[in-house]
């Protein structure tokens, strides 16, 4: 009995190294394609907040991480810096809605150097499907809403959902989720005009910089 105990614990034990050393095995050779995947993506989406025609940098190698309580986590932020003919054109940068309904929303804001917004995305979200999942491009247009928008002192007052006085739309039945995401648009957008110069003068160090 206690034989086939032993023999039994040592085959339940050769079986569990050998299922460790296969996932071990399998996220190596799975880690460098996983990574270009999420490179791939990326880029996809820093191409569509900063156009074609506002760069000719690889914005993926242009990156510097900042932090600030406007950015709505202690955590830094990517900073993704594109450039035209060797002078600064804009920037798109990553921030958090930290008061969605479900939780933390990731954003990423492009931002001429005038100000203007060139493009918004939410890159992950936790929020109800058919109701907050709205601010994702990929269930709704509402995240377009941002493209052209610029904060200024005049008109801060208006970067607020409808249902609060402001110019964006909410979604029926679900104010808090657009409600978070306009409020960290702003923040970002308030960020990015206070510190503008900062950012693009601190050393690239993210992204494909520290590759």
């Amino acid at each position: 009995m206690l034989n086939a105990i032993r023999n039994n614990g040592a085959i339940l034990a050769i079986f569990a190294c050998a299922s460790t050393g296969l996932v071990a095995l399998t996220h190596y050779l799975t880690a460098d394609q996983i990574q270009r995947q999420e490179q791939a993506q990326l880029l996809s989406v820093l191409n569509q907040v900063i156009p074609h025609d506002l760069h000719d940098n690889d914005l993926y190698q242009a990156c510097t991480l900042v932090t600030d309580p406007l950015l709505g986590t202690a955590e830094p932020m990517p900073v993704y810096l594109a450039s035209l003919n060797g002078e600064p054109s804009a920037m798109a940068i990553e921030a958090i809605a930290p008061d969605g309904y479900n939780g933390s929303i990731k954003l990423i804001i492009g931002v001429k150097q005038d100000g203007t917004v060139t493009g918004t995305r939410v890159l992950s979200h936790q929020e109800t499907p058919g109701l907050g999942d709205k601010v994702d491009l990929r269930v709704t247009d509402w995240i377009l809403g941002f493209t052209g928008k610029v904060l200024t002192t005049d008109n801060q007052a208006s970067w607020k959902v409808r249902k609060d006085g402001g110019q964006f739309d909410q979604f029926t039945g679900a104010t808090i989720t657009p409600r978070a995401v306009v409020k960290a648009v702003r923040n970002t957008l308030e960020y990015v005009n206070d510190h503008r110069g900062d950012i693009q003068s601190q050393p690239l160090n993210c992204g494909g910089a520290r590759d």
